[in-house]
């Protein structure tokens, strides 16, 4: 490869990275980045690997969904949910040290060495639907909304705590995120309403 060849490749190598902010190998090969300059940009520090195929600049300007960017670049047919779109929603005070993903129950389940995960097995139903678009660290990050990771709450109140799947729902119609309309359609649509709906008349009747 020569001198000119390198620099160029290694310029649009850090270009890609700091528009997108995370990025796979195999992405970063497939716009004409020679594995060989990878190499040379961790080896001097310009790019930090921090976990075998992803990439992202040393940099960065890391936030606190910056591992929902890296989770998703590691497993991109899953969808960040439970506690983690609840954190990031700001309807829990739960910290989870996992990010939670849903993949779909025919998925076989990605290895992910970093950051750390948690996967919840969806029904082709429930992952159609209630999906929003962030963008995080550069990165299209798919996350359920407030109403569908209410409902999914209470879907695994079991795995994430009855109380916590209560609070949810109470910081949503607190702060106004969804309507209690939405939640319940979600509800109807992949259950559980019966379980939900006591709740929900509860925290409406108290305000």
């Amino acid at each position: 490869m020569s001198a000119q060849r390198k620099r160029t490749q290694k310029r649009t190598a850090i270009d890609l990275l700091g528009r997108r902010g995370v990025m796979r190998r195999a992405d970063l090969i497939d716009a004409g980045i020679h594995g060989q300059t990878l190499a040379r940009l961790v080896e001097e520090g310009i790019v930090f690997r921090p976990s075998r195929g992803i990439y992202q600049l040393s940099n960065s300007n890391i936030t606190e969904n910056h591992a929902f960017a890296e989770a998703i670049a590691a497993a991109p047919n899953s969808v960040v949910c439970l506690l983690s779109a609840m954190r990031f929603h700001g309807i829990t005070v739960q910290r989870p040290r996992e990010v939670w993903l849903a993949i779909s129950r025919k998925a076989r389940e990605p290895k992910v060495t970093y950051p750390p995960v948690r996967f919840a097995w969806f029904t082709k139903d429930a992952m159609s639907i209630g999906i929003e678009h962030h963008v995080i660290s550069g990165v299209r990050v798919p996350i359920f909304n407030p109403a569908k990771t209410v409902v999914d709450g209470f879907r695994y109140r079991n795995k994430i705590g009855r109380d916590v799947a209560i609070e949810a729902l109470r910081e949503t119609i607190r702060k106004r995120l969804a309507l209690p309309d939405q939640i319940l359609d979600y509800a109807e649509q992949i259950g559980p309403i019966g379980v939900l709906r006591p709740h929900l008349d509860t925290v409406l009747a108290n305000g």
